[in-house]
């Protein structure tokens, strides 16, 4: 998003203002028109809200950011190469978690695995219910809806920071795959026809949409190009956060070291040389230290 904002503001002297929201309330404050660009729209985790919405209207797809983003069950690295000091033994499979349920024990039952699931109503949830029956693991772990995005991001955090084993749904690329070393566990390949009865298998790659509110880019026609020549890789994403994490800088600082970093990619957003020269004064105007 800072990336964005800065070459909006400096190539076509946009001000860029950022709202937080949780997933839904963002979708729809951008249908109302409240929210003028969301560049990150996770489509299978509302595949009914973004089908029915863009189908009607009411937003309007740009194309993809990232080409083969993922989703899965993820561990600390400290799971998933053992902690011998801790009792806790390697677990990086579904193999693993059939064999060393009880080290994710539910404190509330304790004959259980706590496996951390996606907040209801996203489609991931009821996926992940389904993997659990589909692999075998009904007996053995219980899922636990964080009821929100914030609150499966603190509980994955929270159970990292006291070195606690944890297995959780997550998806990258995302800050915080970007400050914790997690890794993500082992599922049989993706098969499309296990997908589709069990889902015992990992999971396809998610599309990752850019969308813009229809009212606002037909009055701002002239940023259309930038917006739908935008896109990232998940290596070139998940090296911006570790920098990020790194050096303890904040969003803004981040962005100005990827475009000065990696001029030959958003040049080919930008395209128009005047646009190009205006955006690189104002980067020489900009520090960061490395």
């Amino acid at each position: 998003n800072r990336v964005m904002a800065f070459l909006a503001e400096n190539g076509w002297d946009f001000e860029a203002d950022f709202l937080f929201s949780e997933e839904m309330p963002g979708y729809l404050a951008l249908e109302r028109g409240d929210v003028h660009v969301i560049l990150e729209i996770w489509t299978e985790g509302q595949i009914e809200w973004w089908q029915g919405a863009t189908k009607a209207g009411k937003v309007l797809d740009l194309g993809t950011v990232f080409p083969n983003a993922r989703s899965g069950w993820y561990v600390p690295r400290f799971v998933a190469e053992g902690d011998p000091e801790k009792g806790i033994p390697p677990v990086k499979s579904i193999e693993d978690i059939k064999e060393h349920w009880m080290i994710f024990k539910n404190r509330e039952n304790p004959e259980m695995g706590l496996f951390t699931n996606a907040p209801t109503g996203w489609s991931a949830h009821t996926i992940n219910k389904d993997k659990i029956k589909g692999y075998g693991l009904e007996d053995k772990m219980e899922p636990f809806d964080t009821g929100s995005a914030t609150a499966l991001r603190t509980a994955i955090a929270t159970a990292y920071q006291r070195r606690e084993p944890i297995v959780a749904y997550y998806w990258e690329p995302t800050p915080l795959l970007g400050e914790l070393d997690m890794v993500m566990i082992e599922e049989p390949p993706h098969d499309p026809e296990v997908w589709e009865t069990t889902h015992a298998c990992a999971s396809p790659a998610f599309t990752v949409a850019k969308a813009v509110n229809p009212a606002w880019i037909q009055a701002n026609e002239d940023i259309r190009g930038l917006i739908e020549r935008y896109h990232m890789s998940l290596e070139k994403t998940n090296e911006a956060l570790a920098w990020m994490k790194r050096h303890d800088f904040d969003a803004e600082k981040t962005a100005v070291w990827f475009l000065k970093t990696n001029p030959e990619l958003w040049h080919k957003w930008v395209e128009d040389n005047e646009k190009i020269k205006r955006i690189e004064k104002a980067l020489e105007a900009e520090s960061y230290v490395d």
